[in-house]
């Protein structure tokens, strides 16, 4: 007799939630979208929820009736948790705000989570980004899974472990030698003025003081995580290992981890994701039609990011040196950025001055010959994957030490800080 043929039936994909939590800024929250849009293009039958605080939130999508309102672009959701900050604009807000990250509600995670719940979308796991070590407590609570994003490189990653893990008294007893060299397991040597610039803050008046005990709480969230499940804590790198190969196996022990990148935004997103952007301004025209006229690689391009203060002496050598070099210049400076007192003169014959760009677009025009960056981990990724050369003007966190990196694996050079003056000069 015969027989039936079986039938083959394919297993249903598991349930998969990933609520990614982030700080409310830019720099942060652009990174969490690249993230998202990863998992989906891995897992499209996942869901992705991204939570920031709402006055990013409001920031983001402004025309909202209510502004804890939940709105989903690309798939993607995004419903914010109380910070109790409102929206401002100034460096000193975002200090204070990185400040205040420790007593934010951790009721308004919660509730974020009950809520997603009542709606059928329960979450299965937590990724939270830098400075939010509290999210961790909120997983364990829940008992979901919890991953932290690392959006620098592991080279960063393995100077904060071996500074909280023993390092600290040799880096702080001379850190006033800026040539005085650390040698670090897995890492090339590193002078004191290429390390992560919270490491050698002494002095409670500075106005990044307590940042180093930011991220002396993030590794005492680990510590909370392996006593709660025994496992190592999991770590999502925004790198790849060709870049971070020397520094990966020494971190084994300690942490699994996952290299996921390089996470960058990409030519092809769409227009949505293009007009959420804190800083979108509508200048994009001008300043591409600009370029166009331009021949290949003959300009210099100029930016140093959001979240940056830099000095009004570091500006204006900035514009000396862009006018000195007598080349076409395009020179991002935010409204955000400018100090009181700084003249930005327009030089329109040969540069121009905006407040927005759309920094991948810039980067990939065939007329770009250079980038003068401050060396934010997004921006060296960036000019890595657009093949544009830098010049490193680095101001704080781990910008010194993506400087270094830059001129070691030979994509640029890092700007030399005059002794006198406590700037890179123009001329």
């Amino acid at each position: 007799m015969a027989t039936e043929p079986e039938t083959v039936t394919s297993k249903p994909e598991p349930y998969r939630h990933f609520l990614i939590v982030v700080r409310p800024t830019q720099s942060h929250i652009n990174p969490a979208r690249h993230l998202a849009y990863r998992l989906l293009s891995i897992i499209p039958s996942c869901h992705v929820t991204i939570s920031t605080g709402i006055s990013a939130h409001r920031q983001l999508f402004p025309s909202l009736s209510d502004p804890d309102e939940e709105i989903t672009v690309r798939q993607v959701s995004f419903i914010p948790y109380l910070d109790g900050i409102d929206a401002g604009s100034s460096i000193q807000d975002r200090v204070e705000r990185m400040k205040k990250m420790k007593t934010i509600n951790r009721k308004s995670l919660s509730s974020v989570i009950d809520r997603l719940a009542e709606l059928g979308r329960h979450v299965t796991c937590i990724i939270q980004a830098l400075f939010l070590p509290w999210v961790v407590d909120v997983a364990l609570s829940y008992g979901i899974p919890s991953i932290l994003y690392w959006i620098q490189p592991a080279m960063v990653l393995s100077i904060y472990y071996h500074y909280f893990n023993g390092y600290d008294s040799i880096i702080l007893s001379h850190k006033d030698d800026q040539d005085f060299t650390v040698s670090l397991q897995g890492l090339f040597p590193l002078k004191i003025c290429d390390l992560p610039s919270f490491l050698t803050i002494t002095s409670d008046d500075h106005p990044h003081y307590k940042i180093i005990g930011e991220f002396r709480a993030i590794f005492e969230s680990f510590d909370r995580i392996k006593n709660a499940t025994g496992l190592k804590p999991k770590i999502l790198i925004n790198s790849f290992e060709a870049l971070d190969a020397g520094v990966l196996p020494s971190m084994e022990n300690y942490f699994e981890l996952y290299t996921i990148g390089p996470l960058i935004q990409t030519l092809e997103k769409d227009n949505d994701e293009k007009n959420n952007d804190m800083f979108k301004m509508d200048d994009e025209n001008k300043y591409m039609k600009w370029l166009d006229s331009k021949p290949e690689r003959s300009v210099v391009y100029a930016s140093f990011g959001g979240l940056t203060a830099v000095s009004k002496r570091q500006l204006e050598e900035v514009q000396l040196g862009l006018k000195e070099s007598k080349l076409p210049y395009l020179w991002v400076v935010r409204k955000n950025s400018r100090v009181e007192g700084l003249v930005l003169e327009e030089d329109s014959s040969n540069g121009i001055i905006v407040e927005w760009c759309d920094q991948v677009k810039v980067l990939s025009h065939p007329s770009i010959g250079c980038f003068v960056t401050h060396h934010g981990w997004n921006s060296t990724l960036e000019s890595l994957m657009c093949g544009v050369p830098v010049v490193g003007v680095p101001q704080w966190s781990d910008q010194p030490t993506n400087a270094k990196m830059a001129k070691e694996i030979g994509i640029g050079v890092r700007g030399e800080v005059s002794k006198e003056e406590g700037v890179v000069l123009g001329s």
